[in-house]
């Protein structure tokens, strides 16, 4: 009968270690971070379609709008 090289509860030497539950949720974490990090870069570079003061008067304009129906409807 041979001897294993290794303890029972020990991997074998050259065997790569599974991931961790720790590996796993922080290598989520950092796909996150790096997924934020673009998206800021991309806002901070611009070439927007249309300005945000356009789209703050058309949303202002349809509150108005809805005001109005409901106060003399």
């Amino acid at each position: 009968m041979t001897q294993p090289s290794h303890e029972p509860d020990q991997r074998p030497p050259g065997d790569k270690p599974e991931r961790t539950v720790e590996d796993v949720m922080w290598s989520r974490v950092e796909r996150r971070r790096e997924r934020i990090r673009s998206q800021i870069q991309r806002n901070r570079e611009g070439g927007h379609k249309v300005p945000t003061w356009v789209l703050a008067t058309i949303l202002g304009l349809l509150l108005l709008g809805w005001l109005y129906l409901i106060i003399f409807d």
